[in-house]
């Protein structure tokens, strides 16, 4: 339990460090409009100022948290029941391919949760509404007003399923991405042991987990873009009939680098990101875990 608690805090915090960058890689990902990161970041200063970068943030810093503990949470308990089933006890250094396995259960477990809120999230973010409206789009509106009028019209128009869109993209991504995220983790935990002794262990907790995210992104951009692109589909006309019709279609009209497109955001957003989600979760850890034995 105390893995579930301390998981939720520390997406949380990631969240709200994030996100304006989530937004920006998103909209370039998903829209054909933008020459780069700083003109994306100064496009959407301009037409919808600082507002524009945190769109549709409540639905993530929700359900981010709820993710986050599942896949910390499972991502712990299958590992302790691994250990026990192969070596008879918990308190055993596990594999690395223990801790492979372990990450890739847990990021498939939390898809339930995190796809319906994705799906709000990346809708929210790629629907334009400039902050100086014209009397027209006053009179016409977003189409979208919240997160939650998000999910409503989505499953109006689109029926039930269409909360899932792009989900087995998501699948592909979280799967692989948070079973290479724990592993990095472990692994650079381990190196950085010997630096730890002879200062805060706080340090290699940042470290190890900012550069475990910057790998685990690296693994998961190019179906993030796939990803995005799906569950951006259907706002005026759906041109994707799944997964691998969406790759062909992307690398057809843009080449093969159109799946890195965010790569170099998703790794700078990645660092500063999971260094507070490592540093939140093993702080709060520490605090509860003598109350939760």
């Amino acid at each position: 339990m105390a893995d579930f608690i301390a998981g939720a805090l520390g997406g949380a915090c990631g969240v709200m460090v994030g996100y304006p960058l989530d937004t920006v890689k998103v909209r370039i990902q998903t829209q054909k409009n933008y020459n780069g990161i700083w003109h994306c970041v100064h496009s959407t200063y301009k037409m919808e100022r600082v507002s524009g970068f945190f769109k549709g943030m409540s639905m993530p810093m929700s359900t981010v948290s709820v993710s986050s503990s599942i896949v910390f949470g499972v991502y712990r308990n299958v590992l302790r029941n691994l250990c026990k089933l192969k070596y008879g006890t918990t308190t055993v250094k596990p594999s690395k391919f223990d801790i492979f396995l372990s990450g890739y259960a847990a990021g498939g477990a939390q898809i339930l949760v995190s796809s319906p809120a994705d799906m709000a999230k990346v809708r929210l973010q790629t629907q334009m509404c400039p902050s100086n409206s014209t009397t027209s789009s006053l009179l016409t509106g977003p189409k979208y007003t919240g997160p939650i009028n998000c999910l409503l019209t989505i499953v109006k128009e689109e029926g039930f399923l269409g909360l899932y869109k792009g989900s087995s993209a998501l699948m592909f991504r979280d799967c692989n991405s948070f079973a290479t995220y724990f592993l990095s983790y472990a692994i650079l935990r381990e190196w950085l042991l010997p630096f730890e002794q002879s200062n805060s262990e706080f340090i290699g907790v940042l470290f190890a987990g900012g550069f475990a995210g910057v790998v685990a992104w690296g693994i998961a951009t190019p179906m993030d873009v796939i990803k995005s692109r799906l569950q951006a589909d259907g706002v005026t006309q759906q041109r994707y009939r799944g997964v691998l019709h969406c790759i062909r279609e992307s690398v057809r009209q843009e080449g093969i680098t159109v799946l890195f497109k965010g790569l170099s955001l998703n790794c700078l957003r990645a660092f500063p990101v999971n260094m507070v989600v490592f540093l939140t979760y093993e702080a709060i850890l520490r605090q509860i875990k003598p109350f939760s034995e």
